[in-house]
């Protein structure tokens, strides 16, 4: 049998660090609700409901593990984790307590339980992903590779691997039958000194690139990353025009790829947001009299017309719907089909002050009520942009996958008003693309915040 020296050690003892200090959160989480609460702290069953604790965390370590390796510092996509992280180990915690019949904490000890807990365990899985990335970045904790292909893809694949020595890997070349000029790393020979490589290298993991169709070589490969117990992962030919963040599905046994992600399209994520919508419209359009009444006056005193503006714009699947605005400018033919300018003498000076502070939008909640929109979503644009930039402007349809929103993406990084120039339009609808593919709550929560701050700063786009 041949035996393989393995001197990696890529996350394996780090995962088991990261881990265990995530018990030992939890753990500290309720010694300080134990101290705190004496009719716990004196009840006999106490070791029970500790050992419980313990027992709880079992889930949440094997959901954690699933996703360490690829785990995002991004602070929404931190918060999700903890979340889930605290959500299941309550779920389980409470289900045995109950089973046991143990009814000794209360409400307020859950409370202080897993608010300590939601608290710390974002701040340690951030600061444990830094002290990782920077363990990497200095040649330390990392996972030994080659390649086999020396074609484009192998050449992207390896520019993925090498691009951010945080990542942990460690390229040593590439094998192939057929050597290329001008490789990004060392050629290390023919596919069939591969096996003589892995073992005098102790090579962790192989990544395979070579074209459909070379089944012997795929063949060869597969045996001899069993034989020296490495890990082998296929590189599936994907071309440019599909994009990058593609989600793999089976039908049948069959596997297919999805050329759009999109979170949304889940049943559980389309109801939390529209239950945040409903939720924050219906607040809003409680307490909207304080706010529309006076907005109301002022543009009646302002020049002759209606208060509200009623367009018709596209959204969801390219539907049409009668979206609401508060009225800017005098009546006027040219509304549905010229956009505002900075200077635009259309416009009324009550209506220049509602449409910088984005004070023209607030009656859209009442389109989101109705279902007609979201809180945040790509802007509804006017059915003559739809048809125009609909030839004009790549993927620009894919943004009408969602419900249309009152703020989005594209307006809190700067990408609102007018798009007199074709490239405006290509990066508003670019970072509209983004957010479908990267749509969560937290996201939502996070745009909702930078576009009430921005309403009180000066913005050059707003006219």
């Amino acid at each position: 049998m041949t035996s393989v020296n393995r001197k990696g050690g890529y996350g394996r003892f780090v995962s088991t660090i990261i881990s265990a200090v995530d018990l030992l959160i939890f753990n500290l989480a309720f010694y300080v609700t134990v101290i705190s609460s004496p009719e716990i702290y004196n009840h006999g069953s106490l070791r029970v409901i500790w050992l419980l604790v313990d027992v709880a965390y079992v889930p949440v370590a094997y959901w954690s593990s699933q996703s360490r390796r690829a785990r995002s510092i991004y602070m929404e996509n931190v918060l999700v984790n903890s979340l889930v992280a605290v959500s299941v180990h309550a779920l389980f915690f409470m289900a045995m307590l109950t089973f046991l019949g143990i009814n000794d904490m209360s409400f307020g000890n859950y409370g202080e339980f897993y608010g300590i807990t939601f608290v710390a365990l974002p701040l340690w899985w951030i600061l444990s992903r830094l002290i990782v990335k920077r363990f990497r970045k200095r040649g330390r904790n990392f996972l030994r590779v080659v390649i086999v292909g020396t074609n484009a893809t192998a050449r992207r694949l390896y520019a993925e691997l090498s691009g951010d020595a945080s990542y942990g890997y460690r390229v040593y070349g590439f094998f192939g039958n057929n050597t290329e000029d001008g490789l990004p790393a060392r050629y290390l020979g023919e596919i069939g000194q591969l096996k003589d490589y892995i073992l005098s290298h102790s090579i962790d993991e192989v990544f395979y690139a070579l074209t459909d169709g070379d089944d012997d070589n795929l063949a060869y490969v597969t045996k001899t990353t069993d034989d020296c117990v490495t890990k082998l992962y296929y590189v599936p030919q994907i071309p440019h025009t599909v994009p990058r963040n593609f989600q793999m599905y089976k039908v049948g046994s069959m596997p297919v790829i999805s050329t759009r992600s999109n979170p949304l399209h889940s049943m559980v994520n389309r109801a939390l947001k529209r239950t945040f919508d409903v939720v924050l419209s219906c607040v809003f359009l409680l307490v909207s009299p304080v706010v529309f009444i006076p907005i109301a006056i002022a543009i009646k005193m302002s020049s002759p017309g209606p208060v509200f503006f009623i367009q018709r714009r596209t959204g969801y699947r390219g539907c049409t719907f009668p979206c609401i605005k508060f009225r800017t400018m005098r009546v006027n033919q040219d509304a549905d089909t010229l956009q505002a300018t900075e200077r635009d003498p259309r416009k009324t000076r009550v209506g220049d002050f509602l449409r910088r502070t984005n004070l023209d939008e607030l009656p859209q909640f009442v389109n989101v009520f109705l279902g007609q929109m979201s809180i945040v979503g790509p802007r509804p644009h006017m059915l003559k942009h739809t048809e125009d930039y609909t030839r004009l402007v790549d993927k620009y349809m894919v943004r009408h996958v969602v419900k249309p929103g009152i703020t989005g993406w594209a307006q809190v990084n700067g990408y609102r008003g007018l798009t007199d120039e074709l490239w405006k339009m290509e990066r508003r609808v670019e970072y509209d693309v983004w957010y479908i593919e990267n749509w969560s709550l937290p996201l939502d929560l996070k745009i909702v915040v930078l576009t009430a701050f921005k309403a009180f700063l000066p913005d050059k786009n707003a006219f």
